[in-house]
């Protein structure tokens, strides 16, 4: 026979292995911030894949495609601590806002672009350098915004609901772009994006304003210097930025991706090496109530990007496509769990009026270890074999992983109840 509370206990049990989504309905503006970046992202993600599209249409070069990311990654490292200096001095919404309505005018001009009988190929990589130095100096203060949002004890689930949000719409947009150039063009999928931007921008103007801290400053050298100073004194973010760096550096095999493809079923099986991460961190966020309860951040970030390490290592052995694909897609889910755990820790340990100039640390660190990480691979694959490049890389970000934590004693023990 059935327990009496055997409901109850089927209710603890789905609280936990469940996504937590109690900070969008308590709260109006996350919610609204919330909707409003799950569609824009949406479009971006759609952008994302039509731009190297156009640019190989246009060149039939790989290398110019590759030379895409080079200058998107030059914005994000320059203007990342002068975008967080401004989010600590201005009204943080309305930054996010003004910069939407940039990245709104850099989908226009990618559209009108692609009207031209010759599209400009120059101007394509100019828009692609504005539309990062406009998110650059918009990420900060979209990233300052949260903890002024919802409650402390709330941080883990927007974290993951944030993390859920990007998560579908890294499945979900570069599915509906591919589909949209073949069916429709490049203009009215550049088109996408534009609608896109409107929505988020309506929700952004519906939300309340978020002023700076009292006593906030002008943006100033001294003023970006102060943040990186504060991080510096605080081995607990030290520990969130060298963890990440260490495990996206060595163990970030998508530039192999390509090569990997050619013996587990050719170019048809390459979209399924991209998308399996995402599938594992869509499971982790859909899945990520039980991480309220945890209080040792530091520990559980270690244990995820350990965790990545010894996926890249199965990913490495594996010789058949679904292995392959099982080991990305736990490589994802761990990397996604860590990813939630470093938001809190940047959430709870950073005072508010310095958390834009964090952030823009934060993006520097989670932007420079994957491009750098793709480099890294793709140069030891040349020299040493791509499987020796996998397997040496998931081994070296499971040490370095351990080397955090041994040489960061007050990132290892952070415990949110102290």
């Amino acid at each position: 026979m059935t327990p009496p509370d055997a409901p109850a206990v089927w209710a603890r049990v789905l609280s936990v292995a469940t996504v937590d989504t109690r900070p969008l309905r308590r709260h109006r503006d996350f919610r609204l911030l919330w909707i409003g970046q799950a569609i824009a992202f949406m479009g971006s993600m759609v952008t994302a894949v039509a731009v190297p599209f156009q640019v190989y249409q246009l060149t039939h070069s790989t290398l110019a495609v590759g030379a895409l990311e080079l200058v998107a990654f030059l914005p994000l490292v320059s203007l990342g601590l002068v975008g967080g200096a401004y989010a600590d001095a201005h009204d943080r919404r309305r930054l996010v806002l003004l910069c939407g309505a940039g990245m709104m005018l850099t989908a226009a001009l990618l559209a009108g672009n692609s009207l031209l009988s010759h599209p400009l190929l120059g101007l394509i990589f100019a828009v692609e350098l504005l539309r990062n130095a406009v998110y650059a100096m918009q990420r900060p203060a979209l990233d300052a915004l949260l903890p002024r949002l919802v409650a402390r004890e709330e941080l883990a689930a927007a974290g993951a609901l944030n993390s859920l949000r990007g998560t579908v719409g890294m499945i979900l947009g570069p599915a509906i772009g591919g589909l949209m150039i073949a069916g429709l063009g490049l203009p009215i999928t550049y088109a996408v994006e534009i609608a896109a931007f409107g929505v988020s921008l309506l929700t952004l103007w519906l939300m309340r304003a978020v002023p700076p801290p009292t006593g906030a400053e002008p943006p100033s050298l001294r003023r970006i210097t102060e943040g990186l100073r504060y991080a510096r004194s605080r081995q607990e973010l030290i520990g969130t930025y060298a963890t990440d760096m260490v495990a996206m550096f060595f163990g970030m095999p998508q530039a192999l991706f390509p090569a990997i493809a050619e013996h587990l079923g050719g170019p048809r099986t390459l979209g399924l090496l991209f998308a399996a991460p995402a599938v594992g961190s869509l499971i982790a966020t859909a899945t990520s109530g039980w991480t309220n309860r945890v209080h040792r951040h530091g520990l559980a970030i270690i244990l995820a990007a350990s965790a990545w390490g010894a996926a890249i290592i199965g990913f490495g052995l594996a010789r058949t496509l679904w292995p392959a694909l099982i080991f990305l897609a736990l490589a994802g889910g761990a990397d996604m769990i860590s990813g939630i755990f470093r938001m809190v820790v940047w959430n709870q340990t950073i005072p508010d009026h310095l958390r834009g100039r964090l952030a823009g640390i934060e993006l520097i660190s989670y932007t420079s270890g994957p491009t750098l990480g793709n480099f890294e691979a793709g140069a030891v694959a040349a020299a040493f074999g791509v499987t020796a490049s996998i397997l040496s890389g998931g081994v070296l970000c499971v040490v370095g992983a351990v080397a955090c934590a041994l040489l960061l004693p007050r990132f290892r023990g952070y415990d949110a109840r102290r």
